[in-house]
C-alpha cells in the first residue's frame, strides 16, 4: 500500500440524498403508494355507487381526471417538499391567524368596547424562548440553550491529510453530541457605505499625510465597492441545548465551552456567545436585512433612559 492510499484509508463517499425515503415498489415511497391506494379505493367505491346512475364514459373520464390529479400530487414536488406537504402547509398557513401579539388576549374587554366585527382580533404569539439571561443562557420550556459563533475552514485548499485530519476532528466532535444541536451557515449583507463614511472622517486625524492618503483611498475602495457589487459575509452558529432532565444552573454554557474547545482542533475562531451577542443574533435571523443599529439591542429586563433634558427645569436658587 502506498502513501497516498494510505491517506485515503477509512474514507468513504456518502450520497447527498441520505435522507431521502427508500423506495418500496416501482420507484415509489411508502408515502407515494398509500396516497395512491386511498384514491383508488375512492374511486373504486364512487365507481360502484354510480355505475348505474351515470354512464359509464363519464365516470370513465372523471376517474382519469380524478387519478391523473392524484398521481400528480402523489409524485409532484414544490419548493424542495413533496407536493402533498406543500399543499397541507398552504391549507393551514390560509387558516392560520396572520395578525400574533405578545399581549393577553384573554382578557374580557370591557361593555362598553365594541369589538371589530370585520377584522380578525390577533392571536397569542408563542415564541420557542422564553428568555435570555446576560450569560448567554437561552431558556426553551425545562430546557436551556446556548450560542457558539465560528468562523469557517476552505477545505478546497488543504492537503488530502490534512482534510482528512480536519474531518476527523469535525467527525469526533459530532459523535460526542448527546442532544440536539444546530448548525447554521448564513449570508448576511455588510453595509461598507457606512464602514467608508467612518474610515473618511477618521482619515483627517492621522498623523502623516500619506497615513491619510492611503485611508481616503481605501475609503474610496469600500465605497466604489458596496455601489458595485453586493458584499455578503458568512456566519455560522452553532446552538447547543441541554437535555429536559439534565440538571445544573449553566449546563448549557458548559455544553457551548466543550464545543469551542472541540472545534478549535479545527483551526476555526470560535467563542460563546454572551446575552447581547444572541439577542442581536436572534434578531439578524428573524430580520437579516435590517441594518445594526449603533448601539445594538438592550439585554432583557434592561432598564432603557435617554439622555436628561434640562429645559423648563427650576434652578436651585443656592
Amino acid at each position: 500500500m502506498n502513501a497516498h492510499e494510505a491517506s485515503g484509508a477509512g474514507r468513504a463517499r456518502m450520497p447527498a440524498d441520505v435522507d431521502a425515503p427508500d423506495k418500496v415498489l416501482y420507484g415509489l415511497t411508502f408515502r407515494q403508494l398509500a396516497i395512491l391506494a386511498v384514491a383508488a379505493l375512492a374511486v373504486y367505491g364512487a365507481w360502484r355507487a354510480l355505475h348505474q346512475v351515470i354512464p359509464a364514459p363519464v365516470l370513465a373520464g372523471a376517474a382519469v381526471l380524478v387519478g391523473g390529479l392524484v398521481f400528480g400530487v402523489a409524485v409532484g414536488r414544490r419548493d424542495g417538499l413533496p407536493l402533498d406537504v406543500w399543499l397541507l402547509a398552504a391549507v393551514r398557513h390560509s387558516q392560520a391567524p396572520h395578525a400574533l401579539t405578545t399581549t393577553d388576549t384573554t382578557s374580557t374587554t370591557p361593555d362598553w368596547v365594541q369589538p371589530p366585527t370585520k377584522m380578525m382580533l390577533p392571536a397569542p404569539l408563542k415564541l420557542p424562548a422564553d428568555a435570555i439571561d446576560d450569560g448567554g443562557e437561552i431558556r426553551i420550556g425545562a430546557a436551556r440553550a446556548a450560542m457558539v459563533a465560528a468562523t469557517n475552514v476552505n477545505l478546497a485548499l488543504r492537503t488530502a491529510d490534512e482534510q482528512a485530519a480536519l474531518l476527523d476532528t469535525f467527525g469526533r466532535w459530532l459523535n460526542s453530541l448527546s442532544t440536539p444541536t444546530q448548525i447554521v451557515v448564513s449570508a448576511q449583507p455588510v453595509d461598507l457605505h457606512s464602514r467608508a463614511r467612518t474610515l473618511a472622517t477618521m482619515a483627517g486625524a492621522l498623523p502623516h499625510p500619506a497615513l491619510a492618503d492611503a485611508a481616503a483611498d481605501h475609503a474610496r475602495f469600500l465605497d466604489d465597492l458596496a455601489t458595485r457589487r453586493d458584499p455578503l459575509r458568512r456566519q455560522v452558529l452553532i446552538v447547543t441545548r441541554t437535555s429536559p432532565g439534565e440538571r445544573g444552573e449553566h449546563a448549557a454554557r458548559r455544553r457551548a465551552d466543550d464545543t469551542v474547545r472541540a472545534l478549535s482542533g479545527l483551526g476555526v475562531t470560535t467563542r460563546a456567545l454572551d446575552g447581547a451577542a444572541v439577542t442581536a443574533a436572534i434578531a439578524a435571523a428573524a430580520d437579516p436585512y435590517r441594518r445594526a443599529r449603533p448601539g445594538g439591542l438592550a439585554a432583557p429586563y434592561t432598564v432603557i433612559t435617554g439622555p436628561g433634558n434640562d429645559t423648563g427645569r427650576k434652578k436651585d436658587p443656592r
